[in-house]
């Protein structure tokens, strides 16, 4: 194990600047904080470093750096740092499942990590993000997935061309309307791709005329709208197997 005890240490300059989205794009690398997400990691094999302020060792075939504090908070996005930050591989796109959600335009870091804890509960392992939701490997969202990021499926597309594709490969596009969507119990099909839209303007309108269903979640009447969080782990849940 290596020690490392200067900020101006060029591997602890180059970790810093995995903070930026740019850099992260562009080396394909991103920082997770925690023993939970480490070990979620290391079971899906993307882990290249590990940085540590106790000495400890998780795996003998990775890189360990030992570090003090002042390392540790320099990296870490929390007001408490963790023992234990990882530099790992950006994820690797797989192939599509049956049961996909779309997402346009999610900008809460919390409410992203929450769908995709969901997605993976309600077995729609695929998730696509359109070119405007939040960057999947921002801190927050890594941290709101509680690990469960490593058990997805993740893409990145243009969501009006890839429904065309999508459409051609048999899935019904399931989106929602208030007014004139059905009861998702309704909507059963072995190949769906729902799609849900931004916290405050909602689905994109182009896109909500490439649906070829549309559904909404009974409620009170008393209750004006849901969160996309909240609305969007619903209707994977009606939706799902």
């Amino acid at each position: 194990m290596e020690n490392i005890v200067s900020l101006d240490n060029k591997k602890v300059i180059n970790w810093t600047k995995l903070q930026d989205k740019k850099y992260r794009d562009q080396n394909l690398k991103f920082l997770i904080e925690g023993e939970h997400l480490l070990l979620e990691a290391l079971k899906n094999h993307v882990v290249e470093e590990i940085i540590v302020t106790d000495e400890k060792v998780y795996d003998e075939n990775i890189p360990h750096y030992n570090v003090p504090e002042k390392i540790m908070k320099k990296l870490s996005s929390l007001k408490t740092p963790p023992k234990v930050i990882a530099i790992c591989q950006k994820l690797e796109e797989g192939l599509l499942t049956e049961k996909i959600i779309l997402l346009d335009g999610i900008q809460n870091p919390g409410n992203l990590g929450t769908i995709i804890r969901s997605a993976l509960a309600f077995n729609f392992k695929t998730i696509v993000l359109g070119n405007n939701t939040v960057d999947i490997y921002n801190e927050k969202v890594i941290r709101a997935t509680e690990g469960m990021i490593f058990n997805v499926n993740v893409l990145k597309r243009n969501l009006k061309d890839f429904i065309y594709e999508l459409k051609q490969k048999e899935y019904v596009i399931v989106g929602t309307d208030v007014k004139k969507g059905i009861d998702p119990k309704k909507t059963k099909n072995t190949k769906i791709a729902l799609i849900v839209g931004n916290e405050g303007q909602g689905l994109d309108n182009e896109l909500n005329n490439l649906c070829d269903k549309l559904v909404n979640i009974k409620m009170n009447s008393a209750c004006e709208s849901l969160n996309v969080g909240v609305a969007a782990s619903i209707l994977m849940y009606e939706l799902g197997d």
